[in-house]
């Protein structure tokens, strides 16, 4: 069983930055990648960037690109979202996955709302 707490989410203005951490917690299990996903109301929950256990990075989301930036390490279980120039369109709850061995189960944090506004 894997716990995963996020941490980081908030109020900031337009063109504020935030960063988001995710650590994930349990035994038995390998992480072979994380993760980090979004849902804004009435939307479905949307992929944003994966790290794998060997450090391998990809963004999927076109609308974060150079101004979101995945980091950490996946084998030791701890994923960051460095996030700028953010939008009103970025509000969302933000959440962290971990895909683990054995079974490639997925687990997910509990998210973290951003809000961006004036």
């Amino acid at each position: 069983q894997v716990q995963l707490v996020e941490s980081g989410g908030g109020l900031v203005q337009p063109g504020g930055s935030l960063n988001l951490s995710c650590a994930a917690s349990g035994t038995g299990s390998v992480t072979i990648s994380m993760a980090w996903y979004r849902q804004s109301p009435g939307k479905q929950r949307e992929l944003i960037a994966t790290i794998t256990r060997g450090g391998n990075i990809n963004y999927f989301a076109n609308s974060v690109k150079g101004r979101f930036t995945i980091s950490g390490d996946a084998a030791k279980g701890t994923v960051y979202l460095q996030m700028n120039s953010l939008k009103p369109e970025d509000s969302a709850v933000y959440y962290c996955n971990a895909v683990t061995l054995p079974g490639r189960r997925t687990y997910w944090g509990q998210g973290t709302q951003v809000t961006v506004s004036s």
